[in-house]
């Protein structure tokens, strides 16, 4: 951002909203860094780690905040924004970190008074565990954060959204949130429904396979591990785009099935290099 941050107010205290807090306290990005948490625990995570400098109510949180992070679960955000809303002042800017965002720029924006400014942005960063406890000031270092204006949105809050989140150590990207969540469909929903399928179908496997799994099976199984409060409701809202590609992926593992029914080497070998190569060539 351009302008130092006075107060740095973070809604949602679990890994992101814990981990945004390290990084802006870790880098002096604001001078006083206050976190609203839904539950005892969260709160006391956050202030263990070190996350905020202090939890305080929502309407104290947003009153005299030059920023202010949403990181509660996207059904949540916009509840919370209305009810809290009123303390802001003028000039105060509001972003997010969810995993949706068409449903997000439609509705936050007119929840806003007069004076203050929504930008969108959803930094490309995680992990299976949940809560500020697994919090890292590092956690956005290099990660894309894609950020999601609108023809109605401020270029200067834009401007210092952006600048907020390349503070942060993110690679900083620019979509209309259609276009986010049709791409985030492809490289972040869908490969986590395939993960759950796959370890739904693994249900059926013999009793020892376990006792045989290698690196491959843990690099492909970690993201199931994820939390099922959290996936199923990202899912849901971004029904609509996921359907594309899990029809695209249903429709190449049945040429696959295809294939290995033949028995041909040679177009197995085809299928796995045209594979590959789609995924090293665009690296």
């Amino acid at each position: 951002m351009s302008a130092a941050i006075g107060r740095l107010a973070i809604l949602g205290l679990g890994l992101l909203g814990g981990s945004v807090g390290l990084a802006a306290r870790a880098r002096g990005l604001a001078r006083e860094v206050v976190g609203v948490g839904r539950s005892a625990d969260s709160q006391a995570a956050a202030l263990r780690v070190g996350a905020v400098h202090a939890v305080v109510s929502g309407s104290e949180a947003l009153r005299g905040a030059d920023l202010v992070v949403l990181a509660t679960p996207v059904s949540a955000m916009a509840p919370a924004l209305s009810r809290l809303a009123p303390a802001l002042a003028p000039g105060a800017l509001v972003t997010d970190v969810g995993s949706v965002k068409g449903s997000l720029v439609d509705v936050l924006p007119g929840l806003l008074p007069a004076g203050a400014h929504y930008v969108g942005a959803h930094p490309m960063a995680g992990s299976h565990h949940r809560g500020a406890e697994h919090a890292r000031p590092d956690l956005f270092e290099g990660a894309a954060c894609i950020v999601t204006p609108t023809h109605a949105s401020d270029a200067g809050a834009v401007a210092r959204i952006e600048g907020f989140w390349a503070d942060l150590g993110c690679r900083v990207v620019r979509r209309d949130p259609a276009a986010h969540d049709a791409e985030v469909a492809w490289v972040s929903h869908a490969p986590h429904v395939l993960a759950f399928a796959f370890a739904r179908a693994f249900a059926a496997s013999p009793g020892s396979a376990r006792e045989v799994a290698g690196p491959g099976f843990r690099d492909f199984t970690r993201i199931a591990r994820s939390d099922a409060e959290l996936w199923s409701e990202i899912l849901a809202a971004n029904r609509k785009a996921v359907a594309g590609p899990l029809q695209e992926t249903a429709r190449r593992l049945d040429e696959l099935a295809r294939i290995l029914e033949r028995g041909s080497e040679d177009e197995l070998e085809k299928f796995i290099a045209t594979a590959r190569s789609a995924l090293v060539d665009g690296e």
